[in-house]
């Protein structure tokens, strides 16, 4: 018997709640969703649940707007802990893989539909008060430290090589546990921290943020869940809606807030971003010999 504080169940009383505001084609996706199992929701795309509630991918996404979750991926994200809490990790991979099947072309369809999907509602999701705020911190920082552990290592390391690409002191940290401390030491006042975390509360962010604080550095978060619980302890917080399925690269949207971040920068010291551009192309020259043209 399913709890009855269960994401399904709270997802069920929702629609109950709004049934008489919904549309007929809203209440036929919400038919489909209540009496689906949690996780062909979580392993289909929205073109795959309009298709099988009779619907359209865009009334699908409307219908979790009117529900409160944003977006397909806000919905998967609701189902997920609990899905990913009760089933092992190799069950889970059997799943996606079993929902997929061994179409070549239908694999390489539903990749770009999960990252398409979380793309949309990161833009969605998009704060400006927020961005503008953190471009303030990261534009009056002397340097910058990007941190990422685990999956989110890969945007840290990209944001810290562009950030250093484009002009600005950053280096990249990737550290746990007792071996973060060398590189908490290093931290300054008038410098800024970003950090990668989906939605994992590590006990290193918090001992990062502390440091921040109490050295005078501003912070910056690129999250998808973490945002609620540090957002009175941090300048800013950008939204990187993350993959319950393992079908798209979870770093995926982290990069693209990093890709936001720096054009931003770039826009507001063009001449030191040429500059560095320049620079960087004429080492590479030295390095390699001249392009061809």
């Amino acid at each position: 018997m399913e709890n009855s504080h269960s994401p399904i169940e709270q997802l069920r009383s929702t629609v109950k709640q709004l049934w008489d505001e919904l549309s007929p084609a809203e209440r036929a996706v919400c038919q489909f969703l209540v009496s689906a199992p949690p996780e062909q929701i979580l392993f289909s795309s929205a073109q795959e649940l309009g298709t099988a509630s009779g619907t359209s991918n865009a009334t699908v996404i409307r219908t979790m707007q009117r529900l409160g979750f944003g977006g397909l991926p806000g919905l998967k994200r609701a189902l997920a802990g609990e899905f990913t809490s009760a089933v092992a990790p190799d069950v889970r991979m059997r799943q996606r893989i079993s929902h997929v099947g061994h179409d070549l072309s239908a694999i390489w369809d539903r990749v770009f539909d999960e990252a398409r999907e979380r793309l949309d509602h990161g833009r969605r999701l998009y704060d400006a008060e927020a961005f503008q705020r953190a471009i303030e911190v990261m534009a009056h920082a002397s340097s910058v430290l990007v941190y990422g552990a685990g999956a989110s290592e890969p945007s840290a390391r990209y944001f810290a090589l562009k950030l250093g690409r484009h002009g600005h002191r950053a280096r990249a940290v990737s550290a746990t546990g007792f071996a973060l401390a060398d590189d908490l030491l290093s931290l300054q006042h008038g410098e800024a921290v970003v950090i990668f975390q989906p939605g994992r509360k590590l006990r290193e962010l918090t001992v990062l943020i502390d440091r921040a604080h109490a050295v005078g550095a501003g912070v910056i978060l690129v999250s998808d869940e973490l945002g609620g619980t540090f957002s009175d302890r941090v300048d800013a917080v950008l939204a990187a809606p993350h993959t319950p399925t393992g079908i798209s690269a979870e770093p995926l949207t982290g990069i693209i807030v990093a890709d936001a971040l720096l054009l931003a920068l770039d826009s507001l010291d063009e001449s030191r971003s040429v500059e560095h551009s320049h620079q960087l192309t004429a080492l590479r020259e030295q390095l390699l010999g001249p392009r061809i043209r």
